[in-house]
């Protein structure tokens, strides 16, 4: 295997080619970083966890990462979960005319529905058939990203996964519509921005994907596998700030365990019960522990297609799978084999699977 094959941008050079700084995030990067045509794709993100127990996600994309081959084709996804365990899956399609990106900044219209800010205040409006969100975002720990963001993959580094954590955690304030009925919440809110240029199946096995607070911890981490080819090098990413203050984002000083390994029923995926982050530094240690309690969400990509697409995904042995966890996320700082801080709160995180599960 060739860890070369696939790394995380962190040198001199990926800064200057890509013109951005190593100590600061500029508006432009949260704009539009590609044209939306056939071998891009594109996407900002949105999810809180609100005080009345809701959970929410909205997505705008420039067009369905599974098919990244296809001209601009926009779309919006949004998931509510509701207190009583109600839930609610919206997905609407757009026209290409019906999409507008600014460059300069976040600023994105798909048809009546738009998503914009500046890297700390954030409006999102959408709507799909009876379910309509209004969302104000203020960040409270600054848009941050792991060295450039950019992931790169091939020996000439010819493909891209990119990511901009542009609201590592924010305030949130939400008002959500369900069949004309109105409720108003507050949470804690968090927004990044994805895009790149080869399918996330080709480049990655499997990936992580959580946040959390605790405390006046935030924290914001992903494990990411690169598929064989690519010599299945393992991408590890971490951020963990106090209150507006990053204390550690060095990703060569972390572990990953994966500990209560089990088979989803839903997916056929291995999946573990618990993830857990260690951060070393000297004598100083951060061990960030997430504890699943329920699943939110269990698919399998293939099952979202019809007809000629799904009989070509499972000819091709198209395997991916998206889950989505709600569970309990502990935050501990020790000071050599002392617990100087404990924090424990409620958290969300992801598992995505592109590639076929490996023993």
């Amino acid at each position: 295997m060739n860890a070369a094959l696939s790394r995380l941008g962190t040198t001199a050079e990926d800064y200057a080619r890509i013109g951005i700084s190593p100590d600061q995030v500029a508006p432009w990067e949260d704009g539009a970083r590609t044209d939306g045509g056939a071998g891009t794709y594109e996407w900002w993100y949105f999810d809180a966890h609100l005080d009345d127990g809701a959970k929410l996600v909205v997505v705008f994309y420039t067009k369905s990462f599974t098919e990244i081959g296809k001209p601009l084709a926009p779309m919006i996804r949004m998931n509510l979960d509701l207190p009583d365990h109600t839930s609610y899956s919206k997905v609407a399609t757009f026209g290409p005319a019906e999409f507008t990106a600014a460059q300069e900044r976040c600023d994105v219209r798909i048809g009546e529905n738009s998503f914009s800010g500046d890297l700390h205040s954030y409006r999102i409006v959408a709507t799909i058939d009876d379910l309509a969100v209004e969302i104000s975002l203020t960040g409270e720990v600054p848009a941050w990203r792991p060295g450039t963001g950019h992931l790169y993959f091939g020996a000439n580094n010819e493909q891209e996964f990119n990511w901009l954590p542009a609201v590592p955690q924010g305030k949130v304030d939400v008002t959500y519509r369900v069949a004309g009925k109105a409720s108003s919440a507050s949470g804690v809110g968090y927004h990044d921005h994805n895009w790149g240029n080869a399918a996330m199946n080709a480049l990655t096995n499997r990936g992580y994907c959580a946040r959390g607070q605790a405390g006046p911890y935030t924290v914001v981490a992903s494990y990411i596998t690169a598929e064989q080819k690519y010599g299945s090098t393992e991408l590890p990413i971490f951020l963990l700030a106090n209150g507006d203050q990053v204390v550690a984002d060095d990703a060569g000083k972390v572990t990953f365990e994966e500990l209560g390994t089990y088979t989803d029923s839903a997916t056929g995926k291995p999946v573990a019960n618990v993830t857990r982050y260690t951060y070393t530094d000297g004598d100083e240690r951060y061990v960030v522990t997430y504890t699943r309690h329920s699943d939110l969400s269990t698919v399998k990509f293939v099952d979202g297609l019809k007809g000629p697409k799904k009989l070509a995904a499972m000819v091709t042995g198209f395997d991916g799978a998206y889950l989505r966890f709600v569970g309990e996320v502990r935050i501990e700082h020790y000071q050599g084999e002392e617990v100087v801080e404990n924090y424990t709160d409620d958290a969300l995180w992801e598992l995505m699977y592109f590639g076929k599960a490996r023993p």
